[in-house]
């Protein structure tokens, strides 16, 4: 029943087809001076932000959610440019991060493009933070490079163990995660256009109307239509990790971890979550009452002032 409820949803909406936007266009839409361009063997070209304080002695560096880009952390780097070097990209099928034709990513790829641009910039032991799906990618990183992270921030993070599905669960998500679950649906989104989806979903990830603004709506919409972007977002291979990982693997995590949720959390349970802070030793959960699936941009005075706080109780860099 359900799927052919979903099936006739997505019948409903196929009637919404729209093409490929080019990178030129988006890129002089979406692209401002500070960004930049790193090419990778895998024929990546992938797209970064390197800003605020070149020798200070924190470095952030910051990983988006599912179908989002780097502009979801641009509320923290306005507020904390002028005390931290702040390194934001945006992961395949995403953003302004161009893939060639076929290119498969999975979790390990993501945390391969995070490695590469750190050694391209020849990062010292940094911050890491992640948001939704780049909260997945960041605690993985962690784990395979734990010799390269200094501190680790998971806001509303994808994967803990006892989740279903790592983008959330339950009847409260967003109809497009709903339609990723089955192939009609993947097919259709394909190449659907993501505009008759976007302003539902994004109201229930941002919890705030006021937030959710035609500008922000046109973002999503755009960026999600460059070349290559649906056939990467709508690959179920995009979740399927090569190792298990259990609520006992995290105990692997020892570098000071900061943990956000947001209790109105509509994509990922709030109690999902916040697992990390009970698999990760010593971590430190903050759970904003009012907080949605992104309070960096929700709420960005009450999580910079938490993330100040943890960032100047981190121990010296060696």
């Amino acid at each position: 029943m359900r799927l052919i409820i979903l099936g006739l949803a997505a019948l409903g909406l196929s009637a919404c087809v729209a093409g490929d936007i080019p990178y030129e266009e988006l890129e002089a839409r979406y692209g401002n001076a500070a960004s930049r361009y790193l090419e990778l063997p895998s024929g990546l070209r992938v797209h970064y932000r390197d800003q605020g304080l070149p020798d200070a002695p924190v470095t952030l560096v910051m990983v988006h959610g599912f179908a989002a880009s780097l502009h979801a952390w641009e509320p923290w780097v306005g507020r904390l440019e002028g005390d931290y070097r702040l390194v934001s990209l945006d992961l395949p099928g995403h953003g302004l991060t161009r893939a060639p034709e076929g290119y498969q990513s999975s979790p390990e790829d993501q945390v391969a493009v995070v490695d590469a641009l750190a050694a391209e910039l020849g990062l010292s032991p940094f911050v890491l933070a992640g948001n939704s799906m780049g909260g997945g990618v960041a605690w993985r990183y962690a784990l395979a490079h734990p010799q390269k992270v200094r501190g680790l921030v998971l806001v509303n993070a994808a994967g803990w163990p006892q989740a279903a599905d790592a983008e959330g669960g339950g009847d409260s998500r967003p109809m497009v995660f709903k339609l990723l679950e089955n192939p009609l649906g993947r097919s259709l989104l394909r190449n659907l256009d993501p505009r008759p989806l976007a302003g539902r979903g994004l109201r229930q990830a941002y919890g705030d109307e006021a937030l959710v603004t035609p500008d922000l709506i046109d973002r999503y919409v755009e960026l999600a239509r460059a070349p290559g972007h649906r056939a990467i977002l709508t690959d179920p291979r995009r979740r399927s990790a090569a190792a298990p990982v259990t609520a006992e693997s995290f105990a692997a995590i020892t570098v000071p971890t900061l943990v956000m949720v947001g209790a109105l959390d509509q994509v990922i349970p709030a109690e999902r979550g916040a697992g990390f802070a009970q698999g990760i030793p010593g971590a430190r959960l903050i759970t904003y009452a009012d907080g949605g699936h992104v309070p960096m941009e929700q709420l960005p005075d009450r999580t910079v002032a938490d993330l100040r706080d943890f960032l100047g109780s981190l121990p010296p860099a060696p």
